[in-house]
């Protein structure tokens, strides 16, 4: 009897054990705590006159590419933006600026005087010289010498300036490309522009027979154009960039479009 009474009690000891058991399990588990959102990406407004080899244009894909789309994507990824790039005709871009359409522009665009009225500048990017463009064959070395020819010049270009700054009338393009292939079926004579431009419309066009010298006008320098009161933003790129030519960053765009030296300035 008392061994079976030993049994019976390890029985009912085990039994309530289990029983315990199960109430324990049927306690709520702590509710975890929940995921943060992820920060939103900043979003960088770009204006630009994507028209402009190498500097700004469409590749065979319809995605902006350039000297400068790598530039300003390279600045937003190291200030936490992601660009938005939209493009404009030139001349429109630093009204559309100034009404708050974009946060900047970037577009080859000349720092001068006048313009700095408008818009505030970065600190200088890229140095520029203009180069006057003619079929070969033409005796041109000066801005001089284009009196009484057709100039075809891109509308509202330091280039335009330059000419017309010497009593010679112009003939004005939306585009420099759309100058340039004026010269190659003989609408104009000769076209004013910045060097580079020229230099990649002469690569892609080499039976063409266009030839080129450097105007006799002084050196230029692009800037990023943002809005007259927006210190802020344009200080942060200027940071970046001092940074970008410190640590090499603006060598190694600056090589994937253009042979030669980096200009000094």
């Amino acid at each position: 009897m008392k061994k079976g009474l030993r049994i019976a009690l390890i029985v009912m000891l085990v039994v309530s054990l289990v029983a315990v058991a199960g109430c324990g399990s049927s306690t709520p588990a702590p509710t975890p705590a929940p995921t943060p959102a992820p920060a939103e990406v900043k979003v960088l407004k770009v204006g630009s006159d994507v028209a402009y080899a190498p500097f700004e244009f469409f590749d065979e894909k319809q995605k902006a590419t350039g000297f400068d789309i790598d530039l300003i994507n390279a600045i937003a990824e190291d200030l936490g933006y992601k660009t938005q790039i939209e493009t404009s005709a030139f001349d429109g871009l630093i009204p559309s600026l100034q009404a708050g359409k974009y946060d900047c522009v970037i577009s080859a665009m000349t720092i001068t005087p006048e313009r700095a009225k408008s818009v505030k500048f970065s600190d200088p990017y890229f140095k520029a010289v203009q180069y006057i463009a003619f079929k070969k064959g033409g005796k041109y070395q000066k801005i001089a010498d284009l009196k009484g020819k057709k100039v075809g010049v891109q509308l509202n270009t330091t280039g335009q300036f330059a000419v017309e700054d010497k009593g010679i009338t112009t003939k004005k393009f939306d585009t420099t490309p759309d100058a340039l292939n004026a010269l190659l079926i003989g609408g104009v004579d000769v076209v004013v522009a910045d060097n580079q431009p020229v230099l990649s419309f002469i690569e892609a066009n080499k039976a063409g027979n266009i030839e080129c010298v450097t105007a006799d006008t002084a050196d230029e320098f692009y800037g990023i154009a943002f809005k007259i009161d927006n210190t802020q933003l344009a200080d942060k790129v200027n940071a970046t960039l001092k940074k970008f030519k410190e640590n090499g960053k603006y060598a190694e765009i600056y090589k994937k479009w253009f042979k030669g030296e980096i200009p000094k300035f």
